[in-house]
């Protein structure tokens, strides 16, 4: 895992500075502490910081083709790259190291753009053609990499796996999108679609984008897209075989390392299946760790050490206390942008922990989004069926005016909270369930903003391309809908970019074997009932582990990697959330309304309403502005 940057000019071939892609390089030295390289040539400049994984004493970057005609800078792992060098090697390809960087070189030689579909594994990568004078840039299909670029005021790109990496360039401006900020607001991240600076770009997961001097930045291209239109036919205990195959052949491959290895266990199904696996094919106990909370009903390392016992693991746990909240600025530091998925301050604890004994620790993300796992989905499900049933006409009004009389009764039990059922009814498929994925629905925000920002913001909508990507979406059905705009939207933009800043933060390599694309397009293949059957989502997962997991660890109710903010803002951190609304960055802004803040800031700590999430996005908003010292 590692960190790259480069400077490329669109048009005059200017001199590039080695200082400055340096400095570039420099600014994420945490992505890659073992070393550092920078190339410069007419018109383009490629930068690297390493972390040793794969051929550790070789494979030095930026790498330089045999013949000197390409130069390549590489983060990430290709999984099956021992198997590409070999037909490679059949094709006349001749190798000089033992890693998979020098397979990337020999693949783009051979095949050119097409090389992509042949790359299996996380990556974002930058090769240089010093013949044709071109720049390629591309990111693997699901976004596990992350790739940040801008064009700058004397004519070139930058590009760089962290906006830390561009923020280093003198010439990019630190002007905050005001649509960015409704996007945040939105979700709790900013989406790949938008980036948190004006000019500042994301390629998108599963794109390419090829440059050529003298040509202006064109779109990027997609070269890889999951469908969920087609559906698998056969026996269920047939495709459970295939499952289990699958599900091997990914999490083996990601266990390929020549430095210490191990995995993430928090006691749920998807974890606990990763590391099942990986005991039955390592000789040696895998080492796994977790980690818990000081409030007890959301601590669930009991669980974690329950499979750690069943398969003999080299466990270690660590508690994350109330005043682990004075890691905040870190937080912000680590992921730049605004970010307020408050399970990224135990993903950095784990990460901590784990980068103690290992260098490469896998995780479980993914199986969520691939097999319907989550709540929301399964809500979406039956929702849908109610809504065939009864005509958006009466529907609106019915339900639209049910949920606008129903309070937001966040202290009552979850079956009594139909507030946002009751609103996801009345709205259309792709708008419910943009609700139900949200953190603060539009009502609210409009609610919080100032009347300039509402002028900034416009008519933007930050649901609108969620929506959208429900709509296009190649499916047959809502559940197919719904997990197809998680792959798309929420994977990358939360999930994804939590576990690689956090990850990173601590020079620890983050391997996802359920993110395996073999795995996603089986997944996608499946009949619904296989995904969702009798209120259980996940459900052919599950049956394919039953063999090596019992039914407490299977089928007990999803807790996730709950953060206890809410306690914490009511408790040890509740002046600090009567603070967050006179902040100094945030309220230089002038983009939200103070009073309404305190308010709601008040109602939290008495305990009257549940404000903890939007009390934790705008303190990580007013932490990101502090950072980066940014004009609104």
């Amino acid at each position: 895992m590692c960190g790259i940057a480069g400077i490329y000019h669109l048009t005059t071939p200017k001199p590039v500075d080695p200082l400055r892609v340096e400095r570039m390089c420099d600014a994420m030295v945490h992505r890659g502490p073992d070393g550092a390289g920078v190339w410069t040539a007419p018109g383009v400049g490629l930068g690297h910081r390493r972390l040793s994984i794969i051929d550790v004493a070789g494979s030095p970057q930026p790498m330089l083709s045999g013949d000197g005609r390409a130069v390549l800078v590489f983060n990430g792992e290709i999984y099956n790259y021992r198997e590409l060098r070999q037909e490679l090697r059949g094709l006349g390809a001749e190798f000089r190291t033992d890693g998979d960087s020098e397979v990337i070189l020999a693949a783009w030689q051979r095949w050119g753009t097409a090389c992509l579909p042949r790359l299996h594994g996380m990556f974002a990568f930058a090769i240089y053609d010093t013949a044709e004078r071109t720049l390629f840039l591309a990111r693997d299909r699901l976004g596990v990499k992350p790739l940040f670029y801008a064009q700058l005021s004397d004519g070139s790109l930058a590009f760089a796996s962290e906006l830390k990496g561009l923020t280093a360039h003198p010439l990019l401006r630190r002007e905050v999108d005001p649509l960015a900020v409704e996007d945040y607001l939105a979700w709790g991240y900013v989406p790949d679609h938008r980036s948190f600076l004006s000019g500042v770009h994301k390629l998108p997961a599963g794109h390419s984008l090829l440059l050529r001097h003298g040509q202006p930045l064109p779109a990027p291209r997609q070269w890889w897209d999951v469908s969920f239109a087609e559906r698998r036919q056969g026996r269920a205990s047939d495709l459970e075989a295939e499952l289990l195959h699958l599900l091997r052949q990914a999490v083996t491959s990601r266990m390929v390392s020549d430095v210490p290895l191990g995995a993430f266990l928090s006691g749920g199904v998807d974890s606990s299946a990763v590391v099942a696996l990986m005991a039955e094919a390592s000789r040696d106990p895998v080492k796994t760790c977790s980690i818990g909370f000081d409030v007890s009903a959301l601590d669930e390392t009991s669980y974690a050490r329950q499979v750690a016992d069943r398969f003999h693991t080299d466990h270690s746990a660590r508690t994350v206390a109330s005043d682990d909240f004075e890691h905040v600025d870190l937080l912000a530091a680590m992921f730049d942008e605004p970010f307020a998925d408050a399970s990224a301050l135990p993903t950095w604890r784990v990460c901590q922990l784990a980068r103690e004994t290992v260098t490469v620790a896998l995780s479980g993300d993914g199986a969520d989004e691939a097999f319907a796992g989550y709540r929301r989905q399964r809500f979406q499900w039956g929702e849908d069926r109610l809504r065939g049933i009864l005509p958006q006409g009466l529907r609106g009004p019915l339900f639209g005016g049910l949920g606008a009389l129903y309070p937001k009764a966040d202290w009552a039990p979850r079956p009594l909270r139909a507030k946002s059922t009751l609103l996801s009814l009345a709205a259309t498929s792709e708008a419910g369930y943009a609700r139900s994925v949200g953190v603060l629905p539009p009502e609210l925000r409009q609610d919080l903003y100032s009347p300039e920002f509402l002028r900034l913001r416009g008519a933007y909508r930050a649901e609108a391309m969620f929506e959208e990507t429900m709509r296009r979406a190649p499916a047959r059905s809502a559940l197919d809908r719904a997990q197809y705009a998680d792959l798309k939207f929420w994977l990358p933009g939360d999930i994804l970019t939590k576990v690689d800043r956090t990850s990173m933060a601590v020079s620890l390599e983050a391997r996802e074997p359920l993110l395996d694309h073999r795995l996603i397009e089986f997944a996608a293949s499946l009949p619904e009932s296989l995904r969702i059957r009798g209120g259980e989502g996940k459900w052919l997962l599950k049956k394919t582990m039953r063999r090596y997991l019992p039914d407490d660890i299977l089928f007990r109710q999803k807790q996730g990697f709950v953060t206890p903010i809410a306690d914490w803002f009511r408790g040890p951190l509740a002046e600090s959330a009567r603070a967050i609304g006179s902040s100094a960055a945030l309220a230089r802004t002038g983009w939200f309304d103070a009073g309404r803040i305190g308010a709601m800031a008040d109602a939290h700590i008495t305990g009257r309403s549940d404000h903890s999430r939007l009390l934790w996005q705008l303190l990580m908003l007013d932490r990101s502005l502090a950072r980066l010292g940014i004009a609104a």
